[in-house]
């Protein structure tokens, strides 16, 4: 008895949520996913025609190229923020509780500033005359100054510099619930510390790692400033395309139709995510 009274209570406690997000999300999904079916009328409206015109021009190899290339920098941002994030994240977890104070300070801080602020303030040390080349070209290394600036290597360090807390965070508090008697145990036990690393530490820290992946790749392949802002008009992500399609086109089906492919794509990480083994749990920091 008792635990059915916990069990409505609990939702009824989430109803009010569960309420907010079939309005203000659900409908919202649904209105995006319709809109895309229906044909294009003058400046930002639609016609009553059913049609899949929007989703046949998703098929054209510049819209593919851009696709294949915003999964490729989101997958290069979360490989590479996974391999800095993680000692971090690992170093955090043991350090006494003065020196987790400090890091997780600086790991906040960043965020006191606007986000736009600090990516113009990476534009600025990669500019050809920026302080990078100037002080390579200082200690002799390079003769004139290099193409730095509106490339995709500066959106990738863009990208991972703006996503690397979101690894960080998910890992250390997985790791800071960790049972750490279990490696200790294996140690114990004759293991080696890449052994205990990859048959203890690493199985129980991989909901964490999954949950860092989701929160990393998703955004980013979405990011539309930091790639107007470090890549230009040489570096076009899928979210530039949704952009430029509803206030430069004016195309509102085919935004829509581009907007719906970023949502099939969240549900299919979504999707692994979970028979991976992720929980909601793991996604909260």
């Amino acid at each position: 008895m008792k635990n059915n009274r916990r069990v409505k209570s609990q939702a009824l406690l989430a109803l009010p949520m569960q309420l907010w997000a079939a309005v203000f999300v659900g409908i919202a999904l649904l209105y995006i996913v319709g809109l895309s079916l229906l044909g294009r009328g003058d400046a930002l409206t639609v016609t009553g025609e059913v049609t899949g015109e929007s989703y046949a021009r998703l098929f054209d190899p510049k819209y593919v190229k851009v696709l294949w290339l915003s999964v490729r920098l989101a997958g290069l941002t979360t490989l590479i923020s996974l391999l800095l994030g993680y000692p971090f994240a690992y170093f955090m977890a043991k350090a006494s509780p003065k020196a987790r104070l400090w890091l997780m300070l600086l790991i906040i801080a960043p965020f006191w500033t606007n986000a736009l602020i600090r990516i113009y303030g990476w534009k600025i040390l990669l500019y050809a005359n920026g302080p990078i080349n100037q002080f390579l070209q200082m200690l002799g290394l390079i003769k004139k100054p290099l193409k730095l600036l509106y490339t995709e290597g500066a959106v990738l360090l863009g990208m991972v510099y703006a996503m690397i807390p979101f690894v960080i965070l998910p890992i250390y508090t997985g790791m800071e619930r960790m049972d750490w008697t279990k490696v200790e145990a294996a140690r114990d036990l004759g293991a080696s510390p890449a052994k205990a690393f990859f048959t203890v530490t690493l199985p129980m820290a991989l909901p964490s790692l999954l949950a860092a992946c989701v929160l990393t790749f998703l955004p980013s392949v979405g990011l539309i400033f930091l790639s107007d802002i470090l890549g230009g008009a040489n570096t076009v992500l899928w979210g530039n395309l949704v952009h430029d399609e509803l206030l430069k086109s004016r195309d509102l089906p085919f935004a829509a139709a581009l907007s719906t492919v970023l949502l099939l794509l969240t549900a299919l990480v979504i999707f692994l995510y979970r028979k991976a083994g992720g929980s909601n749990e793991d996604m909260v920091f």
